[in-house]
């Protein structure tokens, strides 16, 4: 006996018994609800826009652009990125969130739990001579933790960028090793006939101590690594500028660094420029005068890492190493490629062509930088844009090399140029092209 040919019901999935194997339950409104959710989270930033109303930049990279449909696939997933950057009241979300969090639980929102990023944040520095705000740098720093913190909220204010302390507890290679590769850099360059200075900013947290929490991630094994990890810099004929620092914030009565940002203030960068001169050429610096002009206030960097907002006030200075002649030049914001700034020696300043090859440090010094050297070029060691070729053109094309490395990138041992590719490269180079 023929068999019918079988079917499906006549009736929508959602309409049979719920004992039939094909039901389906009906969701219209709850797929409903959801689809009037994204709408609402999609179309609130245009109609925000149109009405005037415009988003700012309250963490560590600028807001997304929408994305092209020319994208494919990558147009929908980037469309969830670019709503959330562009939702004008995020700062008075976050804000709220964090009062919550603050007075129902008695500790600030975990925003940034959950290991710390390899890049540093928005460099301390003063602005051009357009008084513009300089826009952001990178520094390097170690792998990351779960467990520590970005950014570490001290008393009376004061931040702190957690991977001062991460960098000492869970460093990518042992101190020693670090130091060893640095001492084969600086004997290259000096068998070539050039000379090398090796300067390292100290971190916040090793200048600034006192308004740390009582406890932290990272706390017992940072202190503990401090005085040993500077024992071994020192050892091994690194720049310590830290009594230096120590005599001018009691002179100033006020420590050389901002609650709020990582780097120092223009009083770092000069101390840091001083001595850097003076082991380049002794006495250079007898002629100096560095009146301050007045103050300025800029952007913060740890409040972007937490989502928010904030700036920090440095005093100006001016520069004149004869004594009479300002040579402070415009920050110098774009480090990742080779920046050089020339100028007529005069009485005072280095005249020998020297490359610093530093972090964003060396962008917050740059002001003086360039007004004690006459012929100096900026490079960092840290970027994308300048391949390790170029960056050893830049040695060969030095009678000076000065590297400059932030203590936390040291402790972690986060300095990209100890690949090997680099320093063999920089050992051919080198010795191909030797000053006599």
């Amino acid at each position: 006996m023929a068999h019918e040919p079988q079917h499906l019901p006549a009736v929508h999935e959602a309409w049979l018994p719920r004992e039939h194997p094909l039901h389906r339950p009906r969701h219209g409104g709850k797929q409903l609800t959801a689809l009037i959710g994204a709408l609402v989270f999609f179309v609130t930033p245009t109609l925000l826009w149109v009405f005037g109303v415009r988003p700012s930049e309250i963490e560590n990279h600028a807001l997304a652009g929408f994305p092209s449909v020319s994208d494919g696939w990558a147009f929908f997933t980037g469309l969830p990125t670019w709503a959330t950057d562009q939702l004008s009241f995020r700062t008075g979300a976050i804000d709220a969130a964090d009062g919550i969090s603050r007075g129902v639980f008695g500790e600030p929102l975990p925003h940034d739990q959950g290991g710390t990023s390899n890049s540093g944040p928005l460099p301390g520095s003063p602005p051009p001579a357009n008084g513009e705000v300089p826009g952001p740098g990178v520094s390097s720093g170690p792998t990351d933790q779960a467990g520590y913190r970005q950014v570490i909220e001290g008393t009376n204010g004061w931040l702190y960028y957690g991977i001062d302390a991460e960098s000492k507890c869970t460093p990518t290679r042992p101190l020693a090793d670090t130091i060893a590769r640095i001492q084969q850099v600086r004997n290259l360059v000096l068998s070539s006939g050039r000379q090398f200075v090796w300067v390292v900013p100290p971190d916040k947290s090793t200048m600034v101590p006192q308004f740390l929490p009582s406890s932290y991630p990272g706390k017992d094994c940072q202190q503990a690594a401090e005085a040993p990890t500077w024992a071994r810099l020192d050892a091994a004929g690194a720049l310590d500028l830290r009594p230096e620092l120590r005599v001018i914030a009691k002179q100033l009565n006020r420590p050389v660094y901002t609650p709020t940002d990582t780097h120092w203030t223009d009083e770092g960068g000069l101390s840091l420029t001083r001595n850097v001169a003076e082991a380049v050429q002794p006495g250079v610096t007898r002629t100096w005068q560095s009146p301050a002009i007045g103050t300025y206030t800029g952007s913060a960097d740890l409040p972007k890492l937490l989502g928010k907002s904030g700036t920090k006030t440095s005093v100006l200075y001016n520069l004149l190493p004869d004594g009479l002649t300002n040579r402070a030049g415009p920050i110098v914001t774009e480090i990742e490629t080779p920046a050089v700034h020339t100028a007529a020696p005069i009485t005072g300043t280095v005249d020998k062509k020297t490359l610093v090859y530093g972090d964003s440090f060396s962008i917050a010094s740059s002001r003086y930088l360039t007004g004690a050297f006459s012929d100096v070029t900026l490079l960092a060691y840290s970027t994308t844009k300048t391949t390790p070729a170029q960056a050893v053109d830049q040695f060969v094309n030095s009678q000076v090399v000065v590297l400059e490395t932030v203590e936390r990138s040291v402790s972690a041992g986060a300095l990209p140029f100890f690949d090997n590719g680099f320093i063999d490269q920089l050992r051919t180079a080198l010795a191909q092209h030797p000053l006599r």
